[in-house]
């Protein structure tokens, strides 16, 4: 049965993240069957809205097969004739994300997700969905999304909603005065437990997210000046291409890593020597969600982590760009540091101290 909330949820994506209208092509994807009852409110809600779901429903283990005995020339086919065709033809994607196991594609190589990143991610949804489609991406709740929060179930799936629900019009205005001020700053500097990195945004566009692209939301993102980064940066737990860190702290210099320290540097070696972009940063964001506020393993939440930062590695979006190109994008989550605008403290810990920053405080 379709819970009340699944239908708000529906609601709230088709209209207010993607805006879908009479005659769109919507694509509805479902990785993992557990998002199901959200899918079928979304077909549903696109039909009354007289629009045209395309449904996709991918199943977490044959995915993850794919990926781990992909190459090259299967990916650049699978794109070729099958997604990058259909995708041309979307004017709406929405993403649903309901595999329970975060760590199911953790024993890909290196070699298998380069491949699946560079010739399919990265010219299906890098380019073509992200850039000529109005799109919104989310994760869906289940025992083991509620075992990575450390909670119960029934409390987890009522905290999923509280975020994903949140009143978006008044965090788009609380988030207009921090907006203003980083559009004239040049230094920003954040220094806490095992951090004490300093980036230049001067002249770079900020971009406030209020549930358009992404639910939950919560963010005003922009990227730094690609070799302004110096000094330490250390991260919250994070997963990433299935592979899981407790902590991740880098050195950087000039805007490039050039040391690093993590839980499991085999693999964080790995994922850095990507490409030429990927010891470099791509985006630099402030996380406003004010009901999300401890990381979960799951980046769609932990970067709206309300007194967070992240500075990510890889590739730029085209809407706030600094010139570095990657196949990958991984959103490394700094919370509760001092932040320091041209010197000025306008955040402590995770508390906005100045007057028309306190909208952000929870």
């Amino acid at each position: 049965m379709i819970s009340t909330y699944d239908y708000q949820l529906a609601d709230l994506i088709l209209d207010h993240s993607t805006e879908v209208k009479a005659n769109d092509h919507v694509m509805v994807q479902l990785i993992g069957l557990n998002g199901i009852n959200l899918l079928r409110a979304l077909v549903q809600g696109v039909r009354k809205r007289g629009a045209h779901p395309f449904v996709q429903i991918e199943d977490t283990e044959v995915q993850r097969e794919l990926v781990e005995q992909g190459n090259e020339d299967f990916w650049k086919i699978q794109a070729k004739v099958d997604q990058l065709p259909l995708m041309k033809q979307m004017d709406v994607f929405i993403g649903i994300r309901a595999s329970e196991n975060i760590y199911e594609q953790s024993k890909a190589s290196k070699e298998a997700n380069k491949a699946y990143s560079e010739h399919f991610l990265t010219p299906v949804h890098f380019e073509e969905r992200v850039n000529n489609t109005r799109w919104c991406i989310m994760r869906y709740p289940s025992p083991a999304f509620a075992m990575n929060a450390k909670l119960p179930t029934r409390e987890f799936t009522q905290f999923y909603y509280d975020a994903c629900l949140v009143d978006y019009g008044q965090l788009k205005k609380a988030m207009e005065p921090l907006e203003t001020r980083l559009r004239e700053a040049d230094q920003v500097h954040l220094k806490g437990e095992g951090t004490d990195i300093v980036l230049s945004v001067k002249g770079q566009n900020w971009i406030p997210c209020y549930g358009r692209h992404n639910i939950p939301d919560g963010e005003l993102f922009s990227s730094p000046i690609i070799d302004s980064v110096q000094g330490v940066i250390t991260y919250a737990p994070s997963v990433y291409q299935g592979k899981p860190f407790e902590f991740i702290t880098l050195e950087v210099k000039d805007g490039v890593v050039i040391d690093f320290d993590s839980s499991n540097n085999d693999a964080l070696r790995d994922i850095l020597d990507t490409d030429k972009g990927s010891r470099r940063f791509g985006e630099f964001s402030f996380g406003t969600n004010p009901i999300i506020s401890s990381p979960m393993y799951d980046i769609l939440f932990d970067e709206k982590i309300y007194g967070s930062n992240h500075l990510t590695l890889g590739k730029d979006y085209e809407v706030a760009p600094n010139g570095n190109s990657s196949t990958i994008h991984w959103d490394l989550v700094c919370i509760g540091a001092d932040v320091y605008l041209d010197g000025e403290l306008i955040r402590k810990g995770r508390e906005y101290v100045v007057e028309d920053l306190k909208g952000l405080n929870p």
